[in-house]
C-alpha cells in the first residue's frame, strides 16, 4: 500500500510539473482505437483575445491544441494484449497529434477500461484535537479507514472522500476550517488488476513518454458526459466501448461505485462476421451503416449488399434484409445490458433519488439503443456526449470521445485523492502492528 501511495504521490508531482511547462498529452487506449490530445495549459487570460468569447466555467485553464485517432492494435478487453503491436498505436497516435499541436510532449495521463475494477466503501473517524480541522486532521482521518484486504495482485487506482461529517454534520465537501470535534469520512476506493495497469505503464515507458496520472475510464466517462445535476443526484453512466462497457455511478459529484463488463461493440462485429461469414472489416462496416436494434416492418424488405473480395462471384453478391442483421445484432446487445442491470442492482442503485441512466461511448451509437436500453435498465436512459471542450476539434467530439475528454478535464481539475495528502509516515507501521496483536490473540 505504501510504495503505491508513493508512486501515486509521485505522478501528482510529474504532472504538477508538467502543467508548469505547459504541455500534457491525454492517452486514451481502448480496445478499437487509441485517442491521443495534446493541451496547452495556460490560464483564462490567453483566450479571451483570441475567440472573443469569455472562457467557459471550470474549463478555462487549457486548450486542445493536437489531437489524433488510431486504430488499435493489441489491445483486448481493454487492456493490454500483444505489447509491441499496442507500442507501435500508441507512437503512431502520439506522433500524429504532436504534429498538429506542433510541441514535444513528454507526460502522458492514460486511462484504462477494463482491468476487472471493484469498489470498496471505507470509513473512518478521528478526534480533532485542536477544535480547527486542518489538512493534517484530513489525511488523518483518511489514513484511519480501515481498508481491505484487497488481495496482492491488485493496485488502488482512484481512493477519493466522498463525503465528511463533522460532529453531527453531513454532507461535506471540504471541512478544513471549520470547528468541531469529531470528524469522520467516507471513502471510494477502487482496485484494478496490478498486472494489467503494469503492462500499460511498460508500454508507455517503451514509447519514451512519461506516465504523469492514471484514471479509470468509467470514471472519467462519467465526469465528461453527465450534467451537473444529474453528478449531483444520482446517476450511472454507462461507457459502452469495443471490449469492454464501463460502469460508473455518480453521487454528490462524487464517484462512489464503479465496475466493468467485459464485452462492448466488438463482440456484436464479431456476431455479425460469424453469421454472415465476411471478414471483421466487413462486419465493422455493415454494423455501421444498417446496424440497430429494433426491427419495424421495413426493415424485412430492406436489403443490404455485403460485399466482398473473395472472387467467387455469387459468394460476393450476397443480400441480407435489415431484419436478419438486427436479429444477429439484438441478443448481443441485450446480453451487455442486462449485465450491466445485474452489476447496478448489486451496487444498489434503485435507492439513488434520481436514477438517470447516461449510455457513451462509441457502441452506444446503434440506432434504437437508447429504447431497448430504457426496457432492459428500466428508468429514464438518455445518449451522452461529452461536454464541448475548448479547441476540441469536430471529429473528436462524439460518444465515443468520452473518455478521452473526460480524462482532459481529471487533467485540469483532479479531484483531491489520498495522495494528495501528506499521510502520517508511522501510519503504515501501527496498522500492520496492530494486526500481528490481533493474529497472536487470536490464535493463542
Amino acid at each position: 500500500m505504501r510504495d503505491l501511495y508513493e508512486s501515486q504521490r509521485a505522478m501528482r508531482n510529474m504532472r504538477k510539473a508538467a502543467m508548469q511547462r505547459g504541455v500534457v498529452a491525454i492517452l486514451d487506449v481502448g480496445t478499437s482505437k487509441i485517442a491521443c490530445l495534446v493541451l496547452r495549459f495556460d490560464g483564462p487570460e490567453r483566450f479571451t483575445d483570441a475567440d472573443g468569447i469569455g472562457s467557459m466555467a471550470g474549463q478555462s485553464s487549457f486548450r486542445v491544441i493536437g489531437a489524433a485517432t488510431t486504430r488499435s492494435r493489441g489491445v483486448r478487453f481493454g487492456e493490454v494484449d500483444a505489447m509491441q503491436e499496442t507500442e507501435r498505436a500508441i507512437r503512431t497516435a502520439v506522433n500524429a497529434a504532436q504534429k498538429m499541436a506542433n510541441v514535444r510532449v513528454d507526460h502522458v495521463i492514460a486511462c484504462l477500461s477494463g482491468a476487472r475494477p471493484r469498489s470498496y466503501g471505507l470509513d473512518g473517524a478521528l478526534d480533532i484535537a485542536g477544535g480547527t480541522v486542518t489538512e493534517q486532521d484530513i489525511a488523518q482521518v483518511m489514513a484511519n479507514c480501515d481498508v481491505p484486504d484487497y488481495g496482492a495482485d491488485r493496485d488502488v487506482l482512484h481512493a477519493q472522500p466522498v463525503n465528511f461529517a463533522l460532529d453531527h454534520r453531513s454532507g461535506m465537501a471540504d471541512p478544513r476550517g471549520q470547528i468541531g470535534n469529531k470528524l469522520t469520512t467516507d471513502m471510494h476506493m477502487l482496485t484494478v488488476d496490478s498486472v494489467a495497469l503494469q503492462n500499460l505503464y511498460f508500454c508507455i515507458k517503451r514509447c519514451d513518454l512519461e506516465l504523469a496520472g492514471l484514471a479509470s475510464s468509467a470514471y472519467v466517462s462519467g465526469v465528461s458526459s453527465l450534467v451537473e445535476d444529474e453528478q449531483e443526484l444520482g446517476s450511472a453512466c454507462i461507457d459502452l466501448g469495443g471490449g469492454s462497457t464501463g460502469i460508473s455511478v455518480f453521487m454528490k459529484k462524487h464517484m462512489i461505485y464503479a465496475d466493468a463488463v467485459r464485452m462492448g461493440g466488438d463482440h456484436v462485429t464479431s456476431d455479425i462476421s460469424m453469421g454472415l461469414q465476411v471478414p471483421m472489416a466487413t462486419a465493422e462496416r455493415i454494423k455501421t451503416f444498417y446496424g440497430g436494434v429494433v426491427a419495424t416492418g421495413m426493415d424485412d424488405r430492406e436489403m443490404i449488399e455485403i460485399g466482398g473480395d473473395t472472387g467467387d462471384w455469387e459468394h460476393d453478391r450476397r443480400t441480407v434484409s435489415r431484419a436478419e442483421l438486427i436479429g444477429i445484432m439484438r441478443p448481443r446487445v441485450e446480453e451487455i445490458l442486462e449485465e450491466v442491470r445485474a452489476r447496478l442492482d448489486a451496487a444498489g442503485f434503485e435507492h439513488l433519488p434520481s436514477q438517470q441512466i447516461v449510455l457513451t461511448g462509441g457502441a452506444s451509437q446503434i440506432p434504437g439503443l437508447d429504447g431497448l436500453a430504457s426496457k432492459i435498465l428500466g428508468s429514464q436512459v438518455r445518449l451522452g456526449r461529452p461536454l464541448r471542450v475548448q479547441g476540441l476539434p469536430q471529429a473528436a467530439t462524439g460518444p465515443a470521445f468520452s473518455g478521452a475528454v473526460g480524462l482532459t478535464l481529471f487533467a485540469a481539475n483532479p479531484q483531491d485523492e489520498w495522495w494528495d495528502f501528506e499521510i502520517p509516515a508511522d501510519k503504515s507501521s501501527s496498522r500492520s502492528f496492530k494486526r500481528a496483536v490481533k493474529w497472536f490473540k487470536d490464535n493463542w
